[in-house]
């Protein structure tokens, strides 16, 4: 199996990624994933949009599974085959902030739980801490707890990274910034 980072929207497949996918007879990956690559897909493939999750681990050695983003920045990477990297958000977000990556400390809210004292510690540390977030994340509370702690900082609301409704909103711990859907988001001193 070799799993393909996509990119975090439009045109940030890698060459090496798009190869994969035009030499590749089965695909699997989500809508937004297959729609991300669909110019590269060779006609003879068979592709299929995934539907449970749990059973990619069955997938045979010819299956090229799409991840969104980079598949190890909270993607699929976890499975067993080559990984071929993608241009990931926390990279475009980087880049659009003008933050070093190695200022950054990366942690996945989406499907998961908010742990505000690790955002806390990492921020008392000197870091940057960068965000995937989604519709059950509640900025404002976390954005309170920081506040009640003493770390008043800058906060950045990355949506739709890479398509033309891409949005940018800087704000910070007092007064924090909408992140609506899948979100990334910037907390720190930037």
């Amino acid at each position: 199996m070799i799993i393909v980072g996509v990119g975090a929207g439009p045109q940030m497949l890698t060459a090496q990624g798009a190869e994969a996918v035009a030499q590749a007879r089965l695909i699997y990956g989500s809508k937004r994933a297959i729609d991300l690559v669909r110019e590269h897909i060779n006609p003879q493939c068979k592709v299929k949009v995934i539907e449970d999750y749990k059973k990619l681990h069955d997938l045979g050695d010819d299956a090229v599974v799409l991840s969104t983003g980079d598949p190890m920045l909270s993607g699929l990477g976890y499975l067993q085959g080559r990984v071929i990297p993608g241009i990931s958000s926390l990279q475009v977000a980087c880049a659009r902030l003008k933050i070093s990556q190695l200022k950054v400390v990366p942690i996945t809210v989406h499907g998961r739980n908010l742990d505000p004292e690790a955002i806390a510690f990492e921020l008392r540390r000197g870091k940057c801490v960068f965000l995937l977030t989604d519709d059950a994340t509640n900025l404002q509370n976390l954005c309170q707890y920081l506040e009640s702690e003493g770390l008043h900082r800058e906060v950045a609301a990355l949506t739709d990274l890479g398509y033309p409704a891409e949005r940018i909103d800087r704000a910070n711990t007092a007064n924090p910034p909408q992140a609506p859907g899948l979100s990334c988001v910037f907390i720190g001193e930037f």
